[in-house]
């Protein structure tokens, strides 16, 4: 589903921040990518989402290769991933039935294809009810569960999520991990960026880990 071969990625004002790494997530698996700050995490989600290029080696994403993407086509790529982000980045002026459909309105679905998924995945998060309030009106984990619901109402193949439990209580991280694991379940690929390793340590899942730009565990 994603493998990196060989990958590197140098700033010119920093200098080399990933350094050959190489790793394969099969479709269907679940895996944290942790290390320090500044080992590397937040620059290797940017080449996935291609919003960064590397200067060597590839990246395939379900059989297509990130590296060479034309500007036009990156779009595309991307509605295979869901994004889902610590600070939840919600829409304040729109209800959650608006944030969860923005995806399903890019994408062009009719109004009532729109309606029935948008219902059928805040179910899924347990958010049911919820449709017309808008973020300030919410939790911190009723949030996150929105931004979960928004990533993934359009079924992308892969979902990644960027410390998405840095802000919630442990029961509430807890929560979170079940719902990534329920759509892990479903075939679904989930990679989670995250620095919790007791939260990590308690769930059977790949570890992969960064440290200075080199992957060191995988």
């Amino acid at each position: 589903m994603l493998k990196f071969e060989n990958v590197s990625k140098r700033y010119q004002e920093t200098g080399e921040v990933l350094r050959d790494v190489s790793f394969h997530l099969r479709r269907g698996e679940l895996a944290f990518l942790t290390g320090h700050s500044g080992a590397g995490k937040s620059t290797l989600l940017k080449l996935i989402a291609v919003m960064e290029r590397c200067n060597k080696g590839q990246i395939f994403l379900d059989g297509e290769n990130l590296s060479h993407a034309r500007e036009k086509h990156i779009p595309y790529l991307r509605r295979k991933m869901g994004f889902i982000y610590q600070d939840y980045k919600l829409l304040q002026d729109r209800t959650v039935f608006d944030n969860v459909a923005l995806p399903l309105v890019i994408a062009g679905y009719g109004h009532q294809e729109v309606a029935r998924k948008v219902r059928a995945v805040l179910d899924k998060v347990g958010l049911t009810g919820k449709e017309k309030k808008f973020p300030r009106a919410l939790s911190g984990g009723e949030q996150q569960r929105v931004g979960i619901a928004r990533a993934v109402v359009n079924k992308p193949p892969m979902i990644i999520a960027d410390e998405p439990t840095g802000n919630l209580d442990p029961d509430l991280s807890a929560e979170i991990m079940r719902l990534f694991e329920s759509y892990q379940q479903m075939g679904v690929t989930v990679l989670i960026a995250s620095h919790d390793i007791s939260l990590i340590s308690r769930m059977n899942h790949r570890l992969l880990k960064l440290d200075h730009g080199q992957l060191v565990v995988s």
